[in-house]
């Protein structure tokens, strides 16, 4: 008999489309619609490219790879190339600390001072706070100017801390949480104390040679790797360009590893599957608790949710590169997700959390989007709150209803049909309540695939909007300039096609769009620039977002 040739589109759907209806994946059905994931994403053959791995338990699911580990070179990315993880590194800290205390070494209630005796406040810092991000220690990567030159340097560990040790506390110990990575180093710190080695030394030896793992590692100086991809960031003109240089001495305990996908596959295994620590510390590493309760932040590990499941996770950045690590306890599924570029153009978390849940079982289907008119849009205009004073506003623009989230970028809606939107390039979506005279009176933005979504009661009638002015080129030359303050810092600068730009270090650069000759705003991000009114070049600009305000002094 014949052998009938099906098309490949056919072929897709139908593997796609088996593991619907609650069935688990399959290898099969998970390599097809990764792959179609993939190709959405557009990764360019000669651009930055990304690693992906999806697993449950000991079985492999998908392991694939797009785009280029070197651009200079024409070289493929390969599923085991090693790439820098940055912040995931922190996990890796965490459990060697609790092994030191399974060992009856330390105490998670110990004073820091016990460990670094000269450290200023040491004696009301504990090891638990350090591990939480509740130690009010400042963070040496947000010193103005610090991710330019000064990360440059190859520091001793003892070094890094004096960059940090002296500067002004956030806040006293345990009050309130804010992700910090110099709490990282000084776990390190610890780490090393203990041991009386380098705390990558302990990693090693304490965790990753137990568990043979052999593709995670320290990303030392001198020494060559392998495979390892090369680091790519965007320019001031939004091409493609090598990332900025950094020691990796400087990264410390709070992000300087590297690893390939199955190393940090095999990592979950260990550290979940109970092979590392102990029960109790495994509790306490991913229980969020006491200032760190509300930010669902434990050790180095956060716990979210994807269709009503926890998933444990951590995301990483550093120069040249971004990393996702998540685990879901009730399947044993890994997705583990790096990237050599730290800027935008792939959505990380939206393709983690879409094979995250077809892995399962509960896949998310397609968007389609489907015309509505225009009218029937307007009717949803205005402006809706909910607990916490947020606000949450609905306006239509160009055809198109957008929503902003009060401190948060405008994002326009797709419509799906039946009064429910998505987000774009993202899981999350929005459906509308409408009231007997037809007007919405009511929304519920469901996040991540949950049953029960976010409510949102009508407030009040729309705002009228913005009007942008064009400045000209003597009002913008007044802007240009750096400014900073201790917790954030931003460069305003005239591109090459003459528009007014402001970046953030290690983020893209976004247009600001001016309604006063002083006053500036990034919809994108939903946030205000006011500059000095002094005659001649501002000397100030304060950053108004999410509620928040900052003044920042003029550096250059």
């Amino acid at each position: 008999m014949r052998q009938v040739q099906m098309p490949v589109a056919v072929l897709l759907s139908l593997l796609i489309g088996a593991a619907h209806a609650g069935q688990p994946a399959t290898p099969a059905t998970m390599a097809a619609y990764a792959d179609k994931l993939l190709d959405e994403q557009k990764v360019s053959r000669d651009g930055p490219g990304v690693t992906v791995l999806v697993a449950r338990g000991d079985q492999l699911l998908y392991k694939g790879a797009r785009g280029a580990a070197s651009i200079e070179l024409g070289v493929p990315m390969q599923p085991d190339n090693l790439l820098r993880i940055g912040s995931i590194t922190k996990q890796f800290a965490a459990a060697a600390l609790l092994k030191q205390i399974d060992e009856g070494k330390a105490k998670l209630d110990d004073p820091l001072s016990r460990f670094l005796p000269d450290y200023p406040n040491g004696s009301k810092i504990t090891l638990a706070q350090l591990l939480n991000h509740t130690s009010g220690v400042k963070s040496y990567t947000g010193i103005p100017g610090y991710m330019a030159e000064p990360i440059k340097r190859d520091l001793s560990t003892a070094e890094l801390i004096k960059e940090f040790k002296d500067l002004p506390v956030d806040f006293a110990p345990g009050e309130k949480w804010a992700y910090n990575n110099s709490g990282y180093v000084l776990v390190g710190a610890v780490v090393e104390a203990i041991s009386g080695k380098r705390w990558y030394q302990s990693v090693d030896e304490l965790l990753l040679k137990p568990a043979g793992i052999t593709n995670v590692t320290y990303e030392a100086g001198d020494k060559l790797f392998k495979g390892m991809a090369r680091g790519y960031t965007l320019n001031g003109s939004g091409e493609v360009a090598p990332a900025s240089m950094l020691s990796m001495t400087q990264p410390h305990a709070a992000g300087a590893l590297i690893a390939n996908t199955e190393g940090l596959w095999r990592w979950n295994q260990a550290l979940h599957g109970g092979k590392l620590i102990s029960q109790a510390s495994y509790q306490r590493m991913t229980t969020p608790e006491g200032a760190a309760k509300p930010h669902s932040y434990g050790f180095g590990i956060a716990s979210v949710r994807l269709r009503d499941q926890v998933v444990l996770a951590h995301n990483g950045g550093i120069p040249g590169f971004s990393s996702l690590l998540n685990y879901l306890p009730a399947s044993q599924t890994t997705v583990v997700i790096l990237r050599n570029s730290d800027s935008g153009g792939f959505a990380q978390d939206m393709v983690a959390q879409k094979l995250a849940a077809f892995a399962i079982g509960e896949p998310f289907p397609d968007t389609v989007p489907v015309a509505v008119p225009v009218e029937q849009l307007r009717v949803a205009e205005g402006l809706f709150g909910r607990e916490g004073n947020q606000t949450r506003t609905l306006r239509v623009k160009d055809g198109v209803l957008q929503s902003q989230r009060s401190g948060g970028p405008v994002v326009p809606l797709v419509p799906l049909g039946g009064d429910r939107f998505a987000f774009p390039e993202s899981v999350a979506q929005l459906q509308l309540e409408r009231g007997a005279d037809g007007k919405v009176s009511a929304l519920t933005v469901f996040n991540n695939g949950e049953k029960q979504g976010e409510r949102w009661t009508r407030s009040g009638e729309l705002p009228p909007e913005r009007e942008f002015i064009q400045l000209s080129a003597a009002q913008m030359g007044a802007l240009v300039g750096e400014y900073s303050a201790p917790q954030f810092s931003i460069k305003v600068f005239i591109n090459d096609k003459g528009r007014l730009m402001g970046q953030a270090p290690g983020q893209p650069a976004f247009e600001l769009l001016a309604t006063t000759p002083r006053q500036v705003h990034v919809p994108q991000v939903g946030a205000q620039l006011d500059f000095g009114a002094e005659e001649g070049k501002a000397g100030s600009a304060t950053l108004t977002q999410g509620g928040q305000t900052l003044v920042m002094p003029r550096k250059l």
